[in-house]
């Protein structure tokens, strides 16, 4: 009875691992969506369309990605449904950004955690700004502290949600610079912010280097500061906020990248893992991406894996401390 035993876990081990190699080699047999938690031309969504663009390719998933938006609450809503609703068969992925979901989920009255999902990899690095329309009177980082702390509370400026990127950074800036701002979540996105300042009906914003970057060379915005611990080379003439005297560090940094649902079988996130970076890494990808001002930074399934464990050490102490 042992050995019938042992030799029948011994056949249904070598079924599964045979299943297993099966279903790896046919995925992807049908168009895959990406899910966006933000609205259309916003920067996710703007970057989301030009790093997926070569997904039909022979050298690639050899089938076309297609681009579903879920915007709503800072992110919350397309995060909640991916979380809770979403296959885990492969064909529903969607964007991450760190450290929006993160901070999120710490702050809690959210149904996801990193727990909730399998990062695949990553490709961007997106650093927040703070932006003022074409025409307004502050040029500095300095001008815009001096006027909030002669106007406490009356400084309205926009971002793209509640504890996402912008308003970390907005957290940052108050406690760094010792004001009180009034903070202005637009469910648009970082779009929507963006219009916002371009449209005069907030006083400033704190939004992505690559939505501010096209609007300043359009002639719609400055921007004043880069919440990085360095200067981007896309606006080498932007100093950081620390140069500008304010104790900020990186943690605001939009990290973008593509994840699937917790239990997408193992094979297929392997699959999806070694092939979704050399998408990223596509010389017609990375020309579209720099043409839009958009900052690269291509990371592997394990390196994305690190990055989400320590950000979330790192932001679990920043929000304990604002």
């Amino acid at each position: 009875m042992k050995t019938s035993l042992a030799t029948a876990a011994i056949a249904a081990a070598a079924l599964c691992g045979f299943a297993g190699s099966a279903l790896a080699q046919d995925y992807p047999d049908r168009p895959i969506m990406l899910m966006i938690s933000y609205g259309a031309g916003g920067a996710t969504d703007f970057q989301a369309r030009i790093v997926t663009m070569t997904a039909g390719n022979e050298d690639a998933l050899g089938v076309p990605i297609a681009i579903i938006n879920k915007p709503g609450a800072g992110g919350r809503v397309g995060w909640n449904w991916f979380a809770t609703q979403a296959e885990s068969d492969g064909y529903t992925l969607a964007a991450y950004n760190i450290p929006h979901f993160i901070a999120q989920s710490i702050k809690g009255g959210v149904e996801y955690s990193a727990s909730s999902f399998e990062p695949i990899a990553n490709w961007g690095a997106d650093p927040a700004v703070f932006v003022v329309k074409a025409d307004s009177e502050f040029n500095s980082m300095n001008d815009i502290v001096d006027w909030a702390k002669t106007n406490p509370g009356k400084l309205t400026f926009s971002g793209a949600g509640l504890f996402v990127g912008h308003h970390i950074a907005a957290l940052q800036l108050e406690k760094a610079a010792g004001v009180s701002l009034a903070y202005i979540p637009n469910n648009a996105g970082g779009a929507g912010a963006m219009k916002a300042v371009i449209a005069g009906d907030v006083m400033g914003g704190v939004n992505n280097l690559s939505d501010a970057f096209r609007a300043r060379e359009a002639g719609n915005v400055k921007i004043l500061g880069v919440f990085d611990l360095e200067r981007n080379d896309f606006l080498p003439d932007v100093p950081t906020l620390a140069e500008q005297g304010f104790d900020i560090d990186n943690a605001s940094v939009n990290f973008r990248g593509i994840m699937v649902p917790k239990g997408t079988p193992q094979e297929i996130i392997d699959k999806l893992a070694a092939i979704v970076p050399t998408m990223f890494e596509n010389g017609r990808v990375q020309g579209r991406m720099k043409a839009g001002g958009s900052p690269m930074h291509v990371m592997t399934r394990d390196e994305v894996i690190q990055m989400w464990a320590a950000r979330e050490v790192t932001l679990s102490d920043l929000l304990a401390g604002l």
